[in-house]
């Protein structure tokens, strides 16, 4: 295999926390009730299509993009819908579904699709349901079926906190990989690029028709931001597609059998948890049976869809989130810390702080919380952001552009090359306790409304 490109940042940080998964399958666990969250769609504005009562088939629509009427999100089960949950201005917030024991399909003729142009494989995936797994930057919205992309990026590296290993993930689903490769490569004009591990490349390696490139360092060099600008920068109206790993085999198991694949392999990890492994289930599932399987070890615990960094909190009557491979699990930090500011007065905090000791004492892995340790604080110059930001961006004064929605400067400064969670580590380090995510994902909804 030839590698167009070796992605090694310098800057950047890993956070050893204890309780990540072992790679065992656990024996599949199965719920019962399923909920899609229209907020895992960043930049939708859902229209719904069933009503509450109705009777669903896995794959069928439940709701649709307002902007575009064309992108249906469907059911991950077949059952009844027995819950739409709305917020303040009767925001759709939640639907729920109670999962019948019959499972049935929504069935799409896929025969022949190695044959049919480019705009009727649009066609076919917006109307099974299978569009939502396409992403676009900028932004990180959901794709514009209208656009052509320069190039699609699939990454099989993570870096994150407890991140969830796609090699152990994906080991049994190397054809229906190969055959979502295929798919992707009739919505291009060039071969896929696929992200690597440099060392640990598994089977990835063996994979047709993608571009390779592979990726080391600390974190948060499995972003895919910093990929991007690594081999094919974005310039003005251009697009780049993404695709999550797991969710390419979705998209071969689609193409193979003409119905709606929505498997999802979930890490349960952290350090309050007892038996940290992996599940296999279903997008949308609830997360009690994992969580009651996995064993907590603490009454009062934070649990999160996602990474500690990046994700979104949820509870123990909560759902896993649509493109999550990944659910974390560590205590709340309700507790006051006396002295806590000391030096030596606890080594077990993690710190990226040069003034704390904790690192030279704590190689296995710390036990963190949720605790802050302080408040909110102005905003100075300290350059510690930029000592952790590969991207060639100032991510302080991009922050600040954003904070004032000064809108060329937001350009000038790089916005449409990042997305919230390349925040996640600055959000974590900086000494100012500043929202950077929340601030980020503001001004990307600012230019979404003023730009387009």
């Amino acid at each position: 295999m030839e590698v167009i490109k070796r992605i090694r940042p310098h800057r950047g940080a890993n956070l050893n926390i204890k309780g990540k998964a072992e790679k065992r399958l656990e024996n599949t666990t199965s719920a019962t009730t399923f909920a899609l969250n229209p907020d895992d769609f960043f930049g939708t504005i859902p229209k719904l299509i069933c009503k509450e009562g109705a009777q669903v088939e896995a794959g069928t629509p439940i709701f649709f993009s307002k902007k575009n009427p064309d992108i249906k999100f469907v059911s991950p089960v077949s059952g009844t819908i027995t819950a739409i949950e709305r917020g303040p201005k009767r925001k759709i917030e939640r639907i729920c579904i109670s999962a019948s024991k019959t499972q049935k399909s929504v069935s799409h003729s896929v025969q022949g699709w190695e044959k049919i142009d480019r705009e009727q494989l649009k066609a076919l995936l917006m109307e099974s349901g299978n569009w939502p797994f396409i992403h676009q930057r900028p932004y990180g919205i959901i794709a514009n079926p209208n656009d052509t992309p320069k190039a699609i990026f699939v990454n099989t590296v993570k870096t994150n906190p407890l991140s969830e290993d796609l090699r152990f993930v994906l080991k049994d689903d190397q054809k229906e990989f190969q055959l979502g490769i295929d798919l992707l490569n009739k919505l291009v004009d060039q071969p896929i690029f696929l992200g690597t591990d440099k060392v640990q490349m598994g089977y990835f390696q063996t994979v047709e028709g993608v571009q390779y490139y592979t990726v080391e360092g600390p974190h948060p060099a499995g972003n895919l931001s910093l990929h991007i600008q690594n081999i094919t920068p974005l310039n003005m109206g251009e697009r780049v597609w993404t695709v999550n790993a797991e969710d390419v085999a979705n998209l071969g198991r689609f193409i193979s059998t003409g119905t709606f694949s929505p498997q999802r392999t979930i890490a349960v990890s952290g350090n309050a948890v007892d038996n940290p492994v992996y599940f296999k289930t279903l997008i949308g599932s609830a997360l009690a049976p994992f969580l009651e399987k996995a064993g907590l070890n603490q009454e009062y615990v934070r649990i999160i869809n996602g990474d500690v960094l990046t994700g979104a909190q949820a509870d123990l009557s909560g759902y896993l989130g649509f493109y999550n491979n990944l659910v974390s699990v560590i205590p709340e930090g309700n507790n006051y810390r006396m002295f806590g500011w000391l030096p030596f007065k606890d080594n077990n905090i993690l710190s990226l702080s040069n003034t704390s000791f904790s690192r030279l004492f704590n190689r296995k892995g710390f036990d963190v919380d949720t605790n802050l340790n302080g408040e909110e604080r102005a905003l100075v110059v300290t350059g510690e952001m930029e000592k952790i930001f590969p991207l060639e961006i100032y991510p302080m004064q991009l922050i600040k552009a954003c904070m004032i929605e000064d809108i060329e400067k937001m350009e000038a400064l790089g916005i449409y090359e990042v997305v919230p969670e390349d925040f996640g580590l600055v959000e974590y380090a900086n000494t100012s306790k500043l929202e950077a995510q929340e601030i980020i994902r503001q001004g990307i909804e600012l230019m979404i409304n003023e730009v387009g």
